[in-house]
């Protein structure tokens, strides 16, 4: 028994996500497996049950838990919307009559993804699976596809959290992240395309059009919830920016809401079904999955039991192994986007630490140089995630597995790893550091 509490933290951590991806695969039951992962972890961290109670009830209560639950709860409430009033079919139509099913299924979940709600993987959900009429695409490709491609421009786009805590800690200018990550995004939809869009059969004399081309008057007014989403989001964080301080989720909550009653004043429901669209079990369900995702976070960021981060004790066990100071910048943000699940996650544990290592007063060159390397590994690492809330979330849509969902995204992941090392090489060879 003391062997195996005197294991290093990060044996405990890929266990406990382990023991989740096993016993998901043995009994389909991904609350219970969460459940189980998390006490597994909690306890082989030294935790007893009042530091667990307390760690637990710390996040629960949180006004950004509370918060992130409402959001989950009202993007689906959004889609179910969308879907009810037909706006969801129009849009998939508006796509599949003038582009082939790969591209409108790939299009479909990038655009969802320049909205930065946590679980949007949800949102566009049915709209991969509407281009799919005849079902002929298996609905693990189609689950992937829609994870994949969901996250696509996570490594740049200003509005998401984590590359704003990003730009904290580094210090970089906004142009400054957006030239530097976006080759990361280019590479990262030909990885999509190459290892999942191409499975899908081609459809002989199938629209080839541009993509631009589907933007028209009609499509800009199906995607009008969307854009005020994003509109009112935006507003809301440069307006009164004391609000997304005291609560991260706020602005996308209010975003939402605004989208919600534009959905209502322009295509009307009556009372009756608009409560059937906005309180089912489906909804209370996901809620609660997402609660255990948390509850599982919750111990990743808790102290140990001798008041040493986490991942601080594991950055200092792999300083103590010799590894070189480059693998740990590689390493640590794989490690704690595997762990979290989520970019604010990765960059929150690791950037302070990654940041330090280049000194006190890092080069310019030093510093795109280690972002793009600690980026490009943090977001692998995070869409590889087994407690990844889009993926859990996917799957739950599609009736997948999460191992079978992981295999097939390790080879475009794979692709940005390797992307990530070599502009990082490029960057100090153009720049001579």
């Amino acid at each position: 028994m003391d062997f195996l509490m005197g294991a290093p933290v990060l044996v405990k951590v890929l266990g406990s996500l382990g023991a989740i991806l096993a016993l998901n695969t043995r009994f389909r039951r991904l609350a219970l497996s969460l459940c189980a992962g998390t006490l597994l972890l909690a306890l082989w961290c030294g935790h007893g049950p009042s530091a667990m109670g307390l760690v637990l009830w710390r996040r629960m209560v949180s006004w950004n838990n509370l918060f992130l639950l409402v959001v989950i709860w009202q993007v689906t409430s959004l889609g179910a919307q969308m879907s009810a009033t037909g706006v969801m079919d129009e849009m998939v139509s508006a796509v599949r009559s003038k582009l082939s099913q790969r591209v409108a299924m790939g299009l479909l979940p990038a655009l969802i993804g320049l909205l930065p709600m946590p679980g949007g993987a949800l949102f566009s959900a049915p709209l991969v699976d509407g281009c799919d009429g005849e079902g002929a695409v298996p609905p693990l490709l189609k689950s992937q596809i829609n994870y994949w491609f969901r996250h696509v421009w996570e490594y740049w786009w200003p509005l998401y959290p984590g590359v704003l805590l990003a730009l904290h800690y580094t210090k970089l200018e906004v142009w400054q992240m957006i030239l530097l990550q976006l080759p990361l995004s280019v590479v990262a939809i030909g990885g999509g395309y190459i290892f999942l869009l191409r499975r899908i059969p081609a459809q002989p004399g199938g629209p080839r059009g541009a993509v631009l081309s589907v933007i028209d008057r009609r499509f800009v007014a199906l995607l009008s919830p969307i854009i005020t989403v994003v509109g009112v989001y935006t507003l809301v964080r440069l307006t009164l920016p004391a609000a997304a301080t005291w609560n991260r989720y706020l602005p996308m909550a209010i975003g939402i809401a605004a989208a919600m009653l534009l959905v209502q004043w322009q295509r009307p429901v009556s009372a009756d079904k608009l409560r059937t669209i906005l309180f089912t079990r489906r909804q209370l369900s996901l809620v609660g999955i997402v609660m255990l995702v948390r509850a599982y976070g919750a111990f990743i960021e808790a102290p140990l039991a001798n008041g040493v981060p986490l991942v601080e004790t594991m950055r200092s066990e792999l300083g103590q192994c010799g590894i070189p100071v480059m693998a740990i910048v590689m390493l640590l943000p794989f490690i704690s986007g595997l762990a979290s699940g989520l970019a604010i996650g990765f960059v929150g544990a690791s950037f302070p630490i990654v940041v330090s290592l280049l000194g006190s007063d890092p080069t310019l060159c030093d510093m795109l140089a280690t972002t793009a390397l600690a980026y490009g590994f943090g977001q692998a690492g995070m869409m590889l995630s087994p407690v990844h809330v889009c993926l859990i979330v996917t799957n739950e849509h599609f009736a997948t597995r999460l191992l079978h969902s992981l295999a097939g995204l390790l080879p475009p992941a794979f692709v940005v790893m390797v992307s990530a090392v070599l502009l990082h090489g490029l960057l100090r060879a153009l720049s001579g550091c």
